[in-house]
């Protein structure tokens, strides 16, 4: 559902700031700012990437404000009377709406850094100020939209952006090449998200990235529709052949094993097919299907994709660390006294009396002793290893053969990537696996992940320029910047000068993106992108 109705998408109480201003006010300044990453969802959070913006002066203030500046003014004030006074209880004064429809465009100034730029903490990215005196009151009318719009997509693009330096982490230290990375990250997130809008917005900040793996369609349009991106000259997101449990359990009576047959000789004989693998005993078809199709799959022109979908992530790919010990029982009387030895030394599995064991958490916070197969042990890459080879990077770190891979696509977290890359690499196997970034990673964020907050810093009062903040004794961390701003790198650093002068505003990294009505500066998806891979 889409609701146009631009002089509405504020909070109530806005209504009446027309209003309330002292009446000497005719200048308001705000800037949009992240105040702070002690709840960010990246671990050692220190820069927000900041994207978004564009799409919001031309969704919001572009072309939902045309509908308003193109109706007749008594139909574009109608609705906005009756629906406020409605809410408020009393017939409220649209005079000063009357009075922006006749000037016929918005009266603001929007001042941004470039898009994709990596912005510290408490360094605001944006600055809004209205241009023409009367029109005070619409500064901080929009802050309410202005947040709501543009915090999901940076701390969605925060988030990739998270994902994608660690997969080059690794990519480096294992000999990965690099031009395989952007397909690492895969956005899975739609079904998960607040609505098919919240998709395309937040499925824009993970292509924003870098990252070009995704299942969100409404990704792409957003980007073709809002930054400049075209399908048919770039590659702006991209995913392959794949299946889901349905079309699986459709092959109930035959098997899994004709199942594969048909999809990799009948419907995708080439390119990247990926199935998905544990509808009914994942390790049955790692450990004895896949070895009986080997020949099918070597010879196939692309790459099957093993996709498990339950369980541990981190240990369904890399298996369990097993302790070095090759048979306990020859060690100790009991079995208890070998798992407290096991669990002692930090490992996850042991031998005893020629059977595997290992431990799984059983919902109490404690462990229960599970039986395991040599198969769980490996984890599934070194399985596949064992089963189609490949060969050894530049890092001396065993790369899986071409015609096979792995991806993961349910429970992944940053805390689960790394564990997963760190784990492989220990057991001498370059990073290739992709990884589903789901709406756990995505949606599982509130405005407060970044403390992102639109303030109001300086006003003009009686015709002089008056610094103005916020600094509530209650809650040191909601202190805001002063006066005029301006950003300057110091040292290779973005870096905050607040209180300055109006020559000194007029310097520094802010550039005019939006004036009176119209778009100054633009940019697209590639620019965003490149400007990011500068940064990391």
């Amino acid at each position: 559902m889409t609701i146009t109705a631009a002089s509405m998408q504020k909070d109530v109480y806005k209504e009446f700031h027309s209003r309330a201003y002292h009446p000497d006010v005719t200048e308001v300044y705000a800037n949009f700012t992240s105040r702070s990453g002690k709840l960010s969802n990246v671990e050692n959070s220190n820069k927000v990437a900041f994207v978004g913006l564009q799409y919001f002066i031309k969704s919001y203030l572009q072309e939902e404000w045309a509908e308003f500046f193109n109706s007749d003014k008594a139909v574009a004030v109608a609705n906005h009377k009756r629906i406020m006074s409605s809410m408020l209880g009393y017939p409220v004064n649209v005079k000063y709406l009357e009075d922006l429809h006749d000037l016929g465009y918005l009266p603001l100034r929007i001042k941004a850094l470039p898009e994709g730029t990596l912005v510290p903490y408490l360094v605001p990215p944006i600055t809004i100020v209205n241009t023409k005196e009367g029109f005070q009151w619409l500064t901080n009318m929009i802050e309410t939209v202005l947040s709501c719009e543009n915090w999901p997509i940076q701390t969605s693009a925060t988030t990739s952006v998270a994902y994608l330096k660690v997969f080059k982490e690794f990519a480096n230290k294992t000999g990965l090449p690099l031009d395989f990375v952007p397909f690492q990250g895969h956005d899975f997130s739609f079904r998960g998200m607040f609505g098919k809008h919240a998709a395309a917005m937040s499925g824009f900040g993970h292509l924003a990235s870098g990252l070009v793996g995704t299942d969100t369609i409404p990704a792409v349009l957003f980007a073709e529709k809002y930054y400049g991106a075209n399908v048919d000259n770039e590659l702006v997101g991209c995913s392959v052949d794949a299946t889901e449990h349905s079309v699986t359990c459709s092959w109930i009576m035959e098997g899994e094993i004709e199942f594969f047959k048909y999809l990799m000789k009948e419907q995708s004989p080439a390119g990247i097919l990926s199935v998905v693998s544990d509808t009914w005993d994942f390790w049955t078809l790692v450990t004895d299907y896949l070895p009986q199709l080997k020949d099918e799959i070597m010879a196939r022109d692309g790459t099957l994709v093993i996709r498990p979908d339950s369980g541990d992530p981190v240990k369904i790919l890399t298996g369990y660390k097993i302790s070095p010990v090759s048979e306990y029982s020859e060690l100790f009387q009991t079995q208890v006294e070998a798992e407290k030895d096991v669990i002692e030394n930090g490992y996850e599995a042991y031998r005893w009396n020629g059977e595997y064991y290992g431990f799984e958490n059983n919902g109490f916070d404690s462990e229960q002793t599970i039986q395991l197969m040599l198969c769980e042990v490996k984890g599934l890459i070194e399985c596949l290893w064992d089963i189609f080879g490949g060969t050894t990077t530049s890092k001396g770190f065993k790369l899986l053969d071409e015609h096979i891979g792995a991806i993961y696509g349910d429970a992944i977290t940053l805390k689960r990537q790394r564990q997963i890359l760190q784990r492989l690499m220990d057991k001498g196997f370059a990073s290739k696996v992709v990884l589903g970034i789901g709406s756990y990673s995505y949606q599982y964020v509130t405005r407060d992940t970044h403390g992102s907050a639109v303030k109001a810093t300086s006003v003009v009062k009686n015709g002089e320029r008056v610094a103005i903040f916020k600094d509530p004794k209650t809650d040191t961390k909601k202190k805001s910047a002063k006066g005029l701003l301006k950003i300057e790198r110091v040292d290779g650093e973005l870096t905050l000068f607040d209180n300055v002068t109006d020559e000194e505003e007029n310097q520094g990294l802010l550039e005019v993106v939006f004036e009176d009505g119209n778009l100054t500066k633009e940019t697209t998806l590639d620019q965003i992108r490149k400007v990011i891979n500068e940064q990391i």
